[in-house]
Protein backbone atom coordinates (compact mmCIF):
# COMPACT_ATOMS: atom_id res chain seq x y z
CA UNK A 1 0.00 0.00 0.00
CA UNK A 2 2.24 2.92 -1.49
CA UNK A 3 1.61 5.99 -3.28
CA UNK A 4 1.05 5.41 -6.91
CA UNK A 5 1.09 8.59 -8.53
CA UNK A 6 1.02 12.47 -7.56
CA UNK A 7 0.05 15.92 -9.53
CA UNK A 8 0.54 19.49 -7.77
CA UNK A 9 -2.59 21.30 -8.06
CA UNK A 10 -2.73 24.65 -6.94
CA UNK A 11 -1.45 24.92 -3.32
CA UNK A 12 -1.66 20.71 -3.27
CA UNK A 13 -1.81 17.40 -4.60
CA UNK A 14 -3.81 14.35 -6.25
CA UNK A 15 -2.06 11.39 -5.26
CA UNK A 16 -3.25 7.78 -6.35
CA UNK A 17 -2.79 5.21 -4.41
CA UNK A 18 -3.57 1.38 -4.51
CA UNK A 19 -5.58 0.15 -0.94
CA UNK A 20 -8.20 0.04 1.71
CA UNK A 21 -9.73 3.81 2.04
CA UNK A 22 -10.56 2.45 5.74
CA UNK A 23 -7.03 2.20 6.85
CA UNK A 24 -5.95 5.97 5.52
CA UNK A 25 -5.35 8.83 8.31
CA UNK A 26 -6.81 11.79 6.85
CA UNK A 27 -9.19 14.96 7.93
CA UNK A 28 -12.17 12.96 5.79
CA UNK A 29 -13.09 10.02 3.98
CA UNK A 30 -14.84 9.99 1.29
CA UNK A 31 -18.08 7.13 1.42
CA UNK A 32 -19.76 5.79 -1.89
CA UNK A 33 -22.62 6.26 -0.29
CA UNK A 34 -26.43 5.19 -1.50
CA UNK A 35 -29.14 7.43 -0.78
CA UNK A 36 -30.73 6.33 2.12
CA UNK A 37 -27.04 6.32 3.86
CA UNK A 38 -27.74 2.57 5.61
CA UNK A 39 -24.55 1.18 4.40
CA UNK A 40 -24.33 -1.01 1.29
CA UNK A 41 -21.66 -3.29 -0.21
CA UNK A 42 -18.40 -2.41 -1.63
CA UNK A 43 -16.66 0.58 -0.40
CA UNK A 44 -19.75 1.60 1.81
CA UNK A 45 -19.94 -1.33 3.78
CA UNK A 46 -15.96 -1.75 4.42
CA UNK A 47 -16.33 1.79 5.33
CA UNK A 48 -19.39 0.93 8.11
CA UNK A 49 -17.83 -1.93 9.22
CA UNK A 50 -14.74 0.11 9.97
CA UNK A 51 -16.50 2.79 11.77
CA UNK A 52 -18.51 0.78 13.85
CA UNK A 53 -22.10 0.83 14.90
CA UNK A 54 -22.19 4.26 15.62
CA UNK A 55 -21.77 5.65 12.07
CA UNK A 56 -25.36 4.28 11.13
CA UNK A 57 -26.92 5.30 14.17
CA UNK A 58 -25.56 9.28 13.89
CA UNK A 59 -27.05 8.68 9.87
CA UNK A 60 -30.42 7.94 10.93
CA UNK A 61 -30.86 10.12 14.15
CA UNK A 62 -29.01 13.29 11.38
CA UNK A 63 -30.32 12.17 8.07
CA UNK A 64 -33.77 10.40 8.53
CA UNK A 65 -34.61 11.15 4.91
CA UNK A 66 -31.19 10.02 3.22
CA UNK A 67 -29.88 12.16 0.57
CA UNK A 68 -30.23 12.68 -3.11
CA UNK A 69 -28.37 11.68 -5.80
CA UNK A 70 -25.64 13.86 -6.58
CA UNK A 71 -25.16 15.68 -2.92
CA UNK A 72 -23.27 14.63 -0.23
CA UNK A 73 -23.46 14.84 3.70
CA UNK A 74 -21.24 15.00 6.65
CA UNK A 75 -20.89 12.53 9.64
CA UNK A 76 -18.03 11.84 12.77
CA UNK A 77 -15.62 9.34 11.69
CA UNK A 78 -16.35 7.15 15.35
CA UNK A 79 -13.48 4.43 14.57
CA UNK A 80 -11.98 5.30 11.73
CA UNK A 81 -8.83 6.69 11.40
CA UNK A 82 -10.03 10.61 10.24
CA UNK A 83 -12.26 13.26 11.87
CA UNK A 84 -15.07 13.07 9.26
CA UNK A 85 -17.12 10.94 7.09
CA UNK A 86 -18.55 12.88 3.56
CA UNK A 87 -21.74 10.52 2.81
CA UNK A 88 -21.19 11.34 -1.31
CA UNK A 89 -24.54 9.76 -3.31
CA UNK A 90 -23.79 9.02 -6.80
CA UNK A 91 -25.49 7.69 -9.97
CA UNK A 92 -26.12 4.57 -11.20
CA UNK A 93 -25.30 4.16 -14.69
CA UNK A 94 -28.28 3.77 -16.97
CA UNK A 95 -26.21 4.43 -20.37
CA UNK A 96 -24.71 7.52 -20.39
CA UNK A 97 -27.51 9.66 -21.03
CA UNK A 98 -29.51 10.27 -17.78
CA UNK A 99 -27.25 13.19 -16.23
CA UNK A 100 -24.69 10.43 -14.53
CA UNK A 101 -21.57 12.63 -15.23
CA UNK A 102 -22.76 15.50 -13.69
CA UNK A 103 -24.24 13.94 -10.88
CA UNK A 104 -21.34 12.03 -10.55
CA UNK A 105 -19.15 15.47 -10.46
CA UNK A 106 -21.93 17.29 -8.16
CA UNK A 107 -21.27 14.07 -5.45
CA UNK A 108 -17.55 14.82 -5.34
CA UNK A 109 -17.98 18.26 -5.66
CA UNK A 110 -20.03 18.59 -2.59
CA UNK A 111 -18.09 16.28 -0.83
CA UNK A 112 -15.02 18.32 -1.41
CA UNK A 113 -16.81 21.31 -0.29
CA UNK A 114 -18.09 20.01 3.26
CA UNK A 115 -14.24 19.07 4.00
CA UNK A 116 -13.25 22.51 2.52
CA UNK A 117 -16.15 24.12 4.53
CA UNK A 118 -15.14 22.03 7.82
CA UNK A 119 -11.45 23.43 7.36
CA UNK A 120 -9.47 19.71 6.08
CA UNK A 121 -6.42 19.89 4.43
CA UNK A 122 -6.37 16.07 3.95
CA UNK A 123 -9.23 13.87 1.79
CA UNK A 124 -8.97 10.54 1.08
CA UNK A 125 -12.29 9.33 -1.53
CA UNK A 126 -12.84 6.01 -3.70
CA UNK A 127 -14.06 5.55 -7.12
CA UNK A 128 -17.72 6.36 -6.60
CA UNK A 129 -20.17 4.45 -8.47
CA UNK A 130 -17.97 2.44 -10.42
CA UNK A 131 -18.44 -0.67 -8.14
CA UNK A 132 -21.98 -1.95 -7.55
CA UNK A 133 -23.41 1.39 -9.73
CA UNK A 134 -22.23 -0.45 -12.50
CA UNK A 135 -20.27 3.27 -13.88
CA UNK A 136 -17.47 2.32 -16.46
CA UNK A 137 -14.11 3.55 -14.07
CA UNK A 138 -12.67 5.28 -17.74
CA UNK A 139 -15.42 7.84 -17.27
CA UNK A 140 -15.83 8.22 -14.20
CA UNK A 141 -11.51 8.78 -13.35
CA UNK A 142 -11.78 11.80 -15.11
CA UNK A 143 -14.99 13.50 -13.84
CA UNK A 144 -13.54 12.50 -10.01
CA UNK A 145 -9.82 13.94 -10.88
CA UNK A 146 -11.18 17.23 -12.57
CA UNK A 147 -13.48 17.68 -9.13
CA UNK A 148 -10.50 17.14 -7.41
CA UNK A 149 -7.95 19.69 -9.40
CA UNK A 150 -10.89 22.01 -9.16
CA UNK A 151 -11.07 22.21 -5.31
CA UNK A 152 -7.50 22.05 -5.30
CA UNK A 153 -7.55 25.53 -7.36
CA UNK A 154 -10.16 26.99 -5.41
CA UNK A 155 -8.62 30.27 -4.09
CA UNK A 156 -8.17 29.98 0.13
CA UNK A 157 -9.32 26.39 0.09
CA UNK A 158 -7.68 24.53 2.85
CA UNK A 159 -7.21 21.57 1.55
CA UNK A 160 -3.75 20.22 0.12
CA UNK A 161 -4.41 16.51 -0.61
CA UNK A 162 -7.06 14.36 -2.36
CA UNK A 163 -6.02 10.40 -2.62
CA UNK A 164 -7.98 8.36 -4.54
CA UNK A 165 -7.52 5.27 -2.99
CA UNK A 166 -8.67 2.42 -5.54
CA UNK A 167 -9.34 -0.99 -4.86
CA UNK A 168 -7.87 -2.95 -7.95
CA UNK A 169 -4.73 -2.55 -10.18
CA UNK A 170 -6.96 -1.90 -12.91
CA UNK A 171 -8.79 1.02 -11.32
CA UNK A 172 -5.00 2.65 -10.48
CA UNK A 173 -4.30 1.92 -13.85
CA UNK A 174 -7.27 3.72 -15.68
CA UNK A 175 -6.99 6.34 -12.91
CA UNK A 176 -2.98 7.07 -13.16
CA UNK A 177 -3.76 7.51 -17.02
CA UNK A 178 -6.35 10.01 -16.52
CA UNK A 179 -4.13 12.18 -14.03
CA UNK A 180 -1.61 12.30 -16.35
CA UNK A 181 -4.30 13.69 -18.95
CA UNK A 182 -5.86 16.11 -16.41
CA UNK A 183 -5.88 19.77 -17.81
CA UNK A 184 -4.77 21.98 -15.67
CA UNK A 185 -7.24 23.81 -13.76
CA UNK A 186 -5.38 27.22 -13.13
CA UNK A 187 -4.37 27.64 -17.18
Amino acid sequence: MTLAAERSVGAGSIRLWRGDITRLAVDVIVNAANSQLAGGRGVDGAIHRAAGPALLHELRTRYPQGCPTGAAVLTGAHALPARWVAHAVGPRWIGGDGGEDALLASAYRTALALAAANGCATVAAPSISTGVYGFPVGRAAPVALAAAAAALAEPGTPLRTITFALFSAEDLAVYTAALTALPDPTA
